[in-house]
């Protein structure tokens, strides 16, 4: 019989491939290198840097941590690195958020750098990004400009490549995890199975990071590609997803050929052809063939083969036919031949499966399905094969009775004793056993073929036959049973019954070496752990023992198990070659808790002396889990609707690895959740879970919940026997509650449109819960605008955030931030809803809206204003209001106070944004500022202005001439044609003609700054210059300064405009006002003017001949450098607008002609709106008494006077006072009234006067109304010098006049200079008007003959060169040689405006009855000054003032008769009528009314003696005369004399003598009628009025001194009784105690009451 095995090589034993490295140990692959966080934070990481052409710069420049409203400079800096010279340009950048210097060409030599300044200027929190380009020739490169605001950021690697892992097995994988955000971070993981990272959560502060596992458990093998989300934030509201790629193979081998391939083989990726080649008749050739094992896990192998001889074809073996028989074997139907399971097929009792697996067939009703081949541990299968252990997956067919034979020590080497073998067949069919050796072994069994019947056993003898002495022999046999039936493939009916052969081995050893004789000394090294790893309670733990021989002889071992029987050891005997390795697999169960230690003794080469020990422990581990707060888990009082997460930790307390998983009741589960709710705790690990807790009503709650733990192995369930459970006790508490504002109404004030201003609203939760709420906001606006317009406006008012949470009993902080649109009043009421998400029912998760609190704010543009102005220079003579004018002021006031247009609003501060000469502007509005005129080579004229801001918020302003507007450019790119007016413009910036200092300012609310502004008259003619006043984020109003130059002799009135509007008088006035038109002297001569009337007259005709327009003084002169009023009176017939053209003559000068217009009104018509108050147009201001001109010493307490509408005759007073600021220097000062109508209505006392250093004097101005309505408007000029220089140049002026006059006698002539002399009479011949000392300095001769002092110079200057310098050096060089007149000091002019409006006595008692006691009337004045008025007019050849008197003067002939026969008419009618007559009696007779004191004082005297006297005597009525009247003082002498008269005139008529008592009676009523009639006279009237206006002066005069304390507190004394006091007066009868009030001048008492022996004392200390 063949004794090769008819099946092949068929291995049911498996065999392990194991590695030479310790068992425990499990190598990785390297992980996927993570990406690293940096070193510092982002915020300082260095700019990541580029090169583009040579250019070295960094690619981005970030902006981190910015706030609002301020600047943030970062430096760009650019290197050359090339070796050229490198030229570049760039563009700024787009937005106007990064600001830059204006562009200019780089050029960078090699090498150097230039640092470029980026300014950041932030308006918005948000995120700003732009970008600045840079060009070259080679092309273009661009930095961008990020702006971040604080954010969270994780940092973390995209993907994550794991090793390879086994089904059923685990593999690792870390990475790290860094915040390099700004914020705290919390964060938490999502991923899908079987992917697990630890920690699921957790939190991170900036620039910190955490290391997380990846752990990788698949059941499949496949290739895993999953996501694993984090969630990160505040609330996790962001994310970032990385990917997680894994491999999962089930176990395999990798199998190589080693040596060289076969030529006819091509080579693959793995070598997987044996190639033996030609092989010769009866020789041997070896193969070797690697097998790896990749996975490090313990694998077994399955060698299978089929070979066939002459007498044996067995059928091949396929690997399909191993899956049908594990499939057949876990069905227990291997142990049947395969022709009994061929019949049993056939017979129906066996059936196929969908593999074509063997089953047997369904019983009725079905049963569960058939079995399958179930996955094996490989540990578990290597141990458990029952020869090792006592235990078996899988029943044995056929079974050996030992397996490892000694047989010690056989120094007979002929006399070996054979050792019996028995194997056992435990199938139904029957089996042949063949066994394997080499010829050469000195092993073998006998019979190596044999035949064992079913069910049967069979003996063998093993052989042992050494050949040599002192020897060690070891070796290792197969043997192969199989069903006999298979020896032919013939007998196989069926491909699934086929049953591969089992494989048996035996290990045998023995030694020859005789007793005297040492056995081979082992070199070898032992590798062995101390420690067994930890498992749970009788569950099976493994180590691997490494032996390994580094010597030269074979090593053969033996492990006795006797000694520790509790630790299995596999294999227990072998041997090692040299070189090799044996690796032993260690197994032990542990039974309890307690560390057991185990000692194995390992003998080596046969010999006790050469026995090494293996000292191992190991414990078991029991199911231990530490929940934390000793099992309860307590919630803050949470809002009803909402939910809180805390994290609760559990431990697991063991070396093992538990699974958990918690169980909540199903009443709780919508209260209280857990995640994750299963899952894995490692070894030691201490595992956050996060509770929340959901309380769905206001109540308190105790809840419970259970953690079932267990070990991972095994079949184990929560519920199973092996699991432990631990209790949770839960309490919380579901609340309400409410949130509130620290402050109701927040109130921002003012702020600039346009602008951002932040505030902190501060929440408050009072309650025990924390709430999530929910912020609101609307907003209202009002104002001055249309409330559908401003709907549509954004909210102005933005919140950090609208969403928040507040924890209880603690407050939050909202930033809000305002930015108002528009110039209105703005209120953004904030309301709140708490939000409950969690609520039970889904349409309440948000509660009701609360109102919270009230944010207002006004939205402002800065304000400025011009309160003020004053001249000085050439244009010192121009009056206030005549300023007020030319600038025109209160129109620049008016578009100050409009809001800004949009176009206004481009460049919201001063900015060079032209390369024109003339840059464009977007004002919409165009002034004019008008300097006046003055001639060539005079002083500047200068205006000062004071500029206050009017406005809540601080403004600043800028005069802006066309250059500040102007972007400097290179003289190559600039235009050089130019147009004339930019040729003007330049011409006066050049030379610059008008100035203005300071340019610029700001202005805090309420402060004021002057402004000086002047024009050069350097050059003949008219300057313009279009000056711009930009208000940052305000207005924009383009000023045109003019300018007017004229020549020295050159007669010349400076017309403002063209036009001119009177006021607005009511149609049908009796009286309408006399109104003003001034002209304004601008040249160095006196001009006469003539207005020619011929267009008035027209006027009048065409108006029935009613005086329209009428001019009072038509013609006149005007002074250089002052103003003339020329009066008229414009009397409208209808309600319409009058105009006429009227020219205005000047003589030796330009005329112009000139637009009147005027405007009639119906009062009826009008109403209310009817402006019959004005005094004056709107422009006229108070004024401040701040603003001065440079070197003025003294001022005056107000410059301006409005009186207001007052009454004709009535004469109004007021106080003055001029303050001298010197603490030197005395000044003196004189009063100039101007014109000739102002100095007959207007006195000034005193007219001048001397004002000592530091002291001050008071004037009295007194406005004397004439009888006609007028409009007054007068500039009272008071012109002060100092007192010092006054008096040199007195001094100097006689010294200088008294040179003069000796010059003029005194001289020398030599006979060099006689014609000198004859030039000399010829040229005074041909300048005979001439003074003489003119015609002496006009001689150069007898200048140089002066031999005393230099000549006097009295002479016009000659013609002005074209340059200043040559003219200022000709002048310095003629006064050298010329002794000048001397010159006067320089003065100072105060400048007064009178202003008022004289009305009617009817119209002023319709429009202002309530006003009339506070005026005083001169009635006497009302005959007395008209006719003087009248007269003079006549002598002067004048125009008569009075309307009425003009149009009758005007009249025919036949309407003066009709006019005299009409009243002439009814005069008569009343003489002859008696019914008058008697009306008229009895009047006189009626008793004195109330009214009475009201009548004439002439009917009063003539009631008083008719009662008296019963005479007829009337005395005259005439008035009290004027203080300045000579006619008027005599008949006021004639009038006392009268009244003295009266005085004793006796009551009853002569020698009739009454009683005493009526006598007495009678004196006292004559002397109370006398004095009703004093004081009724106009005299005792003045005098009153007099003496009541100096008492007040008096009064106002020392309060200004101090003398008076005006506001000091009255002060009550007490006086004591007369008893007590000496020299005093007893108390008048009924008043028991007086009281006495001191509150007048001298300084204040302090009074004090006192008791002293029970009287009162009165006390007195300053």
């Amino acid at each position: 019989m063949d004794p090769r095995p008819p099946c092949g090589s068929w291995r049911s034993q498996h065999k392990q491939v194991t590695s030479m490295s310790d068992f425990s140990l499990i190598l990785q692959e390297e992980p996927m290198s993570p990406l690293r966080p940096p070193e510092r934070s982002a915020r300082k990481a260095k700019e990541k840097k580029g090169t583009f052409w040579g250019i070295e710069v960094a690619e981005a420049l970030h902006w981190h941590g910015w706030e609002l409203g301020k600047e943030f400079t970062k430096h760009l800096s650019l290197k050359n690195v090339h070796v050229k010279t490198q030229k570049l340009s760039y563009r700024p950048p787009a937005t106007r958020f990064f600001i830059t210097v204006f562009p200019q060409p780089i050029v960078l030599s090699p090498g150097m750098s230039l640092t470029l300044p980026i300014i950041f200027r932030p308006l918005e929190k948000k995120e700003y990004e732009d970008s600045i380009c840079f060009e070259k020739p080679e092309g273009e490169f661009s930095v961008a400009l990020r702006a971040t605001l604080p954010r969270h950021k994780l940092l973390f690697p995209d993907t994550i490549q794991l090793p390879l892992c086994a089904v059923h097995d685990f593999t690792e994988a870390s990475f790290p995890l860094c915040n390099v955000g700004d914020l705290i971070t919390l964060f938490n993981w999502e991923t899908a199975s079987p992917f697990h990272l630890t920690p699921v959560s957790g939190m991170l502060e900036p620039g910190s990071e955490c290391v997380v596992k990846v752990t990788f458990q698949p059941q499949m093998a496949l290739v895993y590609d999953a996501i694993a989300v984090c969630w990160f934030g505040d609330n996790e509201e962001w994310k970032r997803t990385i990917k997680l790629r894994a491999i999962a193979k089930y176990p395999h081998l990798l199998v190589s050929v080693l040596g060289d391939l076969c030529e006819d083989v091509e080579p693959g990726d793995f070598r997987d052809v044996l190639c033996f080649g030609s092989v010769a008749v009866g020789a041997t050739v070896e193969r070797h063939v690697e097998i790896c094992n990749p996975s490090m896990n313990p694998l077994f192998l399955d060698l299978f083969g089929t070979c066939h001889s002459d007498t044996t074809k067995p059928a091949i073996l396929w690997p399909r036919h191993l899956s049908w028989y594990r499939t057949n074997m876990a069905r227990g139907l291997t142990f049947y031949p395969p022709d009994i399971l061929s019949s049993m097929l056939r017979e129906g009792k066996l059936q196929m499966d969908e593999n074509r697996a063997l089953k047997l067939p369904p019983q009725v009703p079905e049963d569960k399905p058939p079995e399958e081949y179930p996955y094996i541990d490989p540990m578990t299968e290597y141990f458990h094969d029952g020869i090792t252990s006592d235990l078996t997956i899988f029943p044995p067919h056929v079974s050996v009775s030992v397996r490892e034979f000694d047989f010690g020590c056989c120094v007979r080497l002929q006399e070996v004793e054979p050792l019996p073998l028995c194997l056992t067949n435990h199938t139904k069919g029957k089996i042949t056993v063949t066994w394997t050796c080499r010829p050469e072994s000195p092993f073998r069994v006998t019979p190596e073929t044999c035949d064992i019947p079913p069910l049967k056993s069979t003996a063998f003898r093993l052989i042992f036959q050494p050949s040599q002495l002192n020897t060690l022999y070891a070796a290792e046999l197969e043997g192969f049973a199989f069903y006999k039936v298979l020896r032919h493939y013939s007998n196989i009916e069926e491909d699934s019954t086929m049953c591969p052969s089992w494989c048996l081995t035996i290990r045998l050893r023995g030694h020859t070496f005789e007793a005297d004789r040492q056995h081979f000394i082992p070199h070898y090294v032992l590798d062995s752990p101390k420690v067994f790893p930890a498992v749970g309670l009788n569950t099976n733990t493994y180590r691997s023992v490494l032996l390994w021989n580094v010597g030269t002889s074979p090593i053969t071992f033996c492990m006795n198990q006797d000694i520790c029987p509790s630790v299995l050891v596999k294999p227990c005997s072998g041997y090692v070659a040299p070189g090799a390795h044996q690796i032993f697999l260690l197994s032990t169960q542990p039974v309890d808790m307690a560390t057991h230690q185990h000692i194995l003794s390992l003998q080596l080469n046969s010999y006790p002396k050469y026995t090494q020990e293996i000292l191992l422990r190991s414990n078991g581990e029991s199911l231990l889990l530490l929940l934390e707060g000793d099992g309860n888990l307590y919630f803050k009082p949470t809002c009803v609707g909402t939910s809180t997460t805390r994290t609760y930790t559990i431990k697991n307390c063991t070396r093992l690895p538990m699974h958990f998983k918690w169980k909540i009741q199903e009443s709780d589960s919508k209260v209280l959740s857990v995640k994750p709710a299963t899952g894995v705790i490692q070894p030691s690990e201490a595992l956050a879970q996060a509770w929340t807790f959901t309380p769905g009503k206001e109540t308190k709650y105790l809840l419970r919940s259970w953690v079932s733990v267990w070990r991972p192995q095994g079949s184990s369930a929560p519920e199973s026997p092996e699991s432990t459970r631990y209790t949770l006790r839960v309490i919380g508490e579901g609340a309400l509650g409410t949130i509130g504002a620290q402050e109701e109404q927040l109130d921002l004030g003012n702020i600039l449109v346009g602008g951002l201003q932040s505030c902190d609203l501060v929440l408050l939760n009072n309650g025990t819960c924390s709430l999530n709420y929910i912020l609101h906001v609307e907003q209202m606006i009002t104002g001055p605008c249309d409330p559908e317009e401003v709907l549509s406006d954004p909210l102005a008012l933005e919140l950090d955030h609208y969403k928040g949470m507040i924890p209880a009993r603690s407050k939050a902080i909202v930033q809000v931030t305002v930015s108002p649109a528009r110039q209105l009043h703005y209120t953004w009421p904030i309301s709140y809803t708490i939000s409950m998400p969690k609520a039970l029912d889904p349409a309440n998760t948000v509660g009701e809206q609360q109102a919270l609190c009230c944010v207002v704010a006004t939205g402002v543009y800065p304000s400025v204003c011009v309160t003020d102005v004053c001249a000085a220079g050439s244009a010192r003579g121009i009056s206030k209001l005549h300023l007020w004018r030319l600038f025109a002021l209160e129109t620049l006031n008016q578009y100050l106070e409009r809001d800004p247009t949009s176009a206004e609003l481009t460049y919201r501060v001063p900015t060079r944004h032209s390369i024109c000469p003339v840059p464009p502007v977007h004002a919409p509005v165009l002034l004019d500022f008008n300097f006046g005129a003055a001639p060539i080579e005079a002083e500047p004229s200068v205006v000062i202005l004071m500029l206050e801001n009017n406005g809540v918020v601080p403004v600043e302003w800028t005069f802006l001439f066309p250059s500040d507007q102007k972007i400097d450019v290179e003289h190559w790119a600039e235009n050089t044609e130019f147009n004339p007016s930019e040729l003007h413009q330049m011409r006066v910036q050049d030379n610059q003609l008008f100035s203005v200092s300071p340019k610029s300012g700001r202005l805090f609310p309420g402060q004021e700054q002057t402004v000086q502004l002047s024009h050069r008259h350097d050059f003949v003619g008219t300057d313009r210059l279009p000056v711009l006043l930009k208000v940052s984020h305000g207005r924009e109003i383009l000023l045109n300064f003019i300018g007017v130059t004229v020549e020295q002799e050159q007669r010349y009135v400076h017309f403002t405009s063209t036009k001119h509007l009177f006021t607005s008088i009511a149609i049908g006035s009796s009286s309408p006002p006399k109104q003003i038109y001034e002209l304004y002297n601008g040249g160095s001569m006196a001009v006469a003017y003539e207005v020619q009337l011929d267009s008035v007259m027209k006027i009048q005709e065409e108006n029935f001949q009613h005086p329209v327009f009428v001019c009072l003084n038509p013609k006149g002169e005007i002074l250089p450098g002052m103003t003339s009023h020329i009066e008229w009176v414009f009397s409208p017939l209808e309600a319409r607008t009058y105009s006429v053209d009227v020219p205005i003559h000047i003589l030796e000068g330009d005329s112009a002609l000139i637009t009147f217009q005027g405007i009639g009104y119906d009062p009826n018509i009008m109403g209310q709106t009817a402006q019959f108050d004005q005094v004056l147009s709107p422009s006229v201001t108070p004024g401040s008494s701040k603003l001065t001109v440079p070197g003025q010493t003294a001022f005056l307490s107000q410059h301006r006077i409005c009186l207001g509408n007052i009454p004709v005759y009535s004469k109004s007073s007021r106080l003055i006072f001029l303050n001298n600021a010197s603490e030197s220097e005395a000044v003196i000062f004189a009063w100039h009234v101007g014109a000739s109508s102002a100095s007959e209505t207007l006195q000034i006392v005193p007219e001048m006067g001397v004002v000592q250093p530091g002291d001050g004097t008071h004037c009295i101005i007194t406005l004397q109304a004439s009888g006609n309505p007028c409009f007054y408007n007068a500039d009272l000029v008071c012109e002060v010098v100092m007192q010092q220089p006054l008096a040199k140049y007195e001094k100097a002026l006689q010294e200088w006049e008294a040179e003069k006059e000796r010059q003029t006698v005194e001289f020398t002539i030599t006979e060099q200079d006689l014609g000198a002399e004859s030039n000399l009479k010829q040229h005074a011949r041909s300048s005979s008007d001439s003074s003489a000392e003119e015609k002496l300095t006009k001689s150069p001769a007898l200048t140089r003959q002066c031999k005393t002092l230099p000549p006097i110079k009295n002479l016009p200057a000659p013609n002005a060169p074209v340059s200043r310098s040559q003219r200022r050096h000709l002048m310095d060089k003629e006064a050298s040689r010329l002794w000048a007149k001397p010159e006067p000091p320089k003065s100072h002019l105060l400048h007064l405006g009178v202003t008022a409006r004289s009305h009617s006595m009817d119209d002023f008692l319709s429009n202002f009855c309530s006003e009339l006691p506070k005026y005083f009337l001169c009635r006497h004045l009302k005959e007395m000054v008209g006719d003087k008025a009248v007269d003079r007019r006549k002598d002067e050849g004048g125009v008569r003032t009075d309307p009425v008197l003009l149009a009758l003067a005007g009249s025919s002939e036949q309407e003066m008769q009709v006019v005299t026969d009409l009243l002439a008419a009814v005069i008569r009618g009343l003489l002859e009528d008696t019914q008058f007559h008697q009306a008229a009696s009895r009047s006189l007779d009626e008793p004195l009314p109330y009214f009475q004191q009201v009548r004439a004082a002439g009917s009063a005297k003539h009631q008083g003696r008719k009662q008296s006297l019963g005479g007829s005597s009337r005395a005259s009525p005439s008035p009290a005369p004027c203080a300045k009247d000579k006619s008027g003082e005599e008949e006021e002498g004639e009038r006392q004399e009268e009244c003295e008269m009266s005085l004793v005139t006796s009551p009853r008529a002569a020698g009739e003598e009454p009683p005493d008592s009526l006598r007495d009676i009678l004196q006292q009523e004559q002397l109370r009628e006398e004095k009703e009639t004093i004081t009724r006279l106009p005299a005792f009237g003045n005098l009153l009025e007099l003496v009541l206006e100096n008492t007040l002066q008096n009064i106002m005069v020392e309060a200004s001194r101090g003398e008076v304390v005006l506001t000091a507190r009255p002060r009550v004394i007490a006086l004591p009784p007369s008893s007590a006091q000496r020299g005093i007066s007893p108390a008048t009868p009924g008043h028991p105690a007086s009281l006495l009030r001191t509150s007048g001048p001298g300084p204040s008492l302090h009074t004090e009451g006192k008791e002293t022996e029970g009287h009162p004392q009165m006390v007195l200390s300053a």
